[in-house]
Parts: structure tokens; C-alpha cells; sequence
């Protein structure tokens, strides 16, 4: 019986603003214009939801907590506002995540920091190792 490991890039750095890169399958090819951190809008739930505090269903008018918070599935993996760029076609902005790497844990900790430190309008890139 054969095994394989799928074996993920520990990204250790940002992608360079403006440069272009080919996405993986290579169908197209973008370019980066910053990096993000990719945010669940509470609000966009349908209604109504469920909470487990109120046994019941909840009302979004009372749903408790941030609006806006950290998506734990690309939690681990970068996100970056980029331009979609295709021949022939006009270029499309938007945001791209790469779940086919991973953030190093020192990136990963500046990326979605709860640190109140983290959110220093001066803290604008990892610190170099």
C-alpha cells in the first residue's frame, strides 16, 4: 500500500507588491496588491441562527460578539488582495487565499494577531528574523 504525504510550503515572507505570479493549476496568472486577512461577516448569517446559549434560534437583530472576525479556515494560510490578470479579459480585483501553503508560526502571529500591540498603525510587516 502506497502513502502519499501531502507536503505544504511553510511561507516564512511576504509576496512582493506587483509582482506576478501563476496560480498553481496555471489557468491564470495575478498580481499581488497586499496582503489581508480574510474576515467573516457575522451579519451576512442567515436568519435566523443558532446559538447554543439561547437553545433556540436567535434572531440577528440579538446575535451576540464582533460583526467582523478572523475566517478560521484560512486561518493558517495567506490571504492577499489581488489582481486577477487573463488575456483578452479585463483585470478583476479581488481576494486569493493559498490553502496550498502555510504561514510560518512568527508570520502566522503577525497575520491574525489579537494583540492589541498588533493593531500599532506602525505594524504595517513582519518584523525579519
Amino acid at each position: 500500500m502506497i502513502s502519499e504525504v501531502l507536503q505544504t510550503d511553510k511561507v516564512q515572507g511576504l509576496l512582493d507588491h506587483g509582482s506576478i505570479h501563476s496560480s498553481i493549476g496555471g489557468q491564470f496568472s495575478f498580481r499581488v496588491l497586499g496582503p489581508c486577512c480574510r474576515l467573516y461577516d457575522r451579519e451576512e448569517l442567515p436568519w435566523p441562527c443558532c446559538r447554543l446559549s439561547w437553545r433556540s434560534k436567535e434572531p440577528s437583530w440579538k446575535r451576540i460578539g464582533k460583526r467582523l472576525v478572523a475566517d478560521i479556515a484560512a486561518q493558517k494560510c495567506p490571504s492577499y488582495s489581488v489582481e486577477i490578470i487573463q488575456p483578452g479579459v479585463k483585470p478583476t480585483k479581488t481576494i486569493l487565499t493559498l490553502f496550498s501553503s502555510r504561514l510560518d508560526t512568527d508570520i502566522q502571529e503577525w497575520w491574525y494577531s489579537k494583540h492589541p500591540r498588533s493593531r500599532d498603525s506602525s505594524n504595517i510587516a513582519p518584523k525579519a528574523a
